[in-house]
């Protein structure tokens, strides 16, 4: 009896579902902090070696597009060249629309009023010319976005890391780096949380988009016994509720997502 008793017990628990094997699994990895768009390193538009005269902006400033952000060292010189060819221009333009007038008075010279509008032609191009130095010794911001780091103050030259970095704080997203193998249960529109010591709570998101090419991973965590040259996909996951994260940029974060 006790042994038919065993073999029923064994024959229900071997026909029930394997839960463990159907229910949906969440998906773990570690992942970074950052805006819409990523961060934008605003280099000198004269390039390396210019010399920063004034800066118009400070850490934590948000710009709009083809806001003044910094002026150059140059500037003064070409904004004086740039006047002095105004000038010279306008000075051509008035010799030409006098003997234009003349001309249709008297028999003036064919070859006169030609050379004048040679002269004007050639002035406007010079003052095309100083317009764009006068640009290149401005730094514009390309972009809305808040100013989230300065390396170059007034009397200091541009390095390679520019002048400011900007990020579009006002959307943020976790940046995950899945493993090639977990990204087939990775689909647009999943939810997803974010966990940090550095948040208050979980901050939840969802998937926007998933990347098209498998890298190595960035963002490595404390396990000594970690993968290093794990090979790993980024997702990126749109967060509910920017404010909580748009100070902190490259935070490392654990990402959970959700079938």
């Amino acid at each position: 009896m006790r042994a038919f008793a065993v073999v029923c017990c064994s024959l229900f628990f071997l026909s029930l579902p394997n839960f463990a094997e159907s229910a949906p699994r969440v998906i773990t990895s570690l992942g970074r902090i950052e805006p819409a768009g990523g961060v934008v390193r605003l280099a000198g538009p004269s390039g390396i070696g210019s010399v920063i005269m004034e800066l118009k902006v400070k850490e934590g400033d948000w710009v709009e597009e083809g806001q003044l952000i910094a002026i150059l060292d140059t500037y003064a010189v070409r904004k004086a060249d740039q006047a002095r060819l105004r000038a010279e221009l306008d000075n051509a333009k008035k010799k030409l629309d006098r003997e234009t007038r003349l001309s249709r008075a008297v028999a003036s010279a064919v070859a006169t009023v030609e050379d004048l509008q040679l002269n004007v032609k050639a002035a406007e191009a010079a003052v095309t010319a100083a317009d764009a130095m006068v640009a290149l010794s401005t730094v514009l911001a390309p972009q809305k976005g808040q100013v989230l780091f300065v390396h170059a103050r007034p009397g200091e030259r541009i390095g390679v890391e520019g002048v400011v970095e900007l990020g579009r704080t006002d959307r943020m997203y976790a940046v995950a780096e899945v493993y090639e193998t977990d990204i087939i249960n990775v689909k647009a529109g999943q939810g997803a949380r974010v966990l940090s010591p550095a948040l208050p709570g979980p901050v939840s998101g969802t998937v926007e988009s998933i990347g098209l090419k498998v890298g190595r991973m960035d963002v490595l965590g404390l396990d000594p016994v970690a993968q290093a040259d794990a090979r790993v996909i980024e997702v990126k996951i749109l967060l509910d509720d920017p404010g909580v994260v748009s100070h902190l940029t490259n935070l490392q974060v654990e990402v959970e997502i959700t079938p």
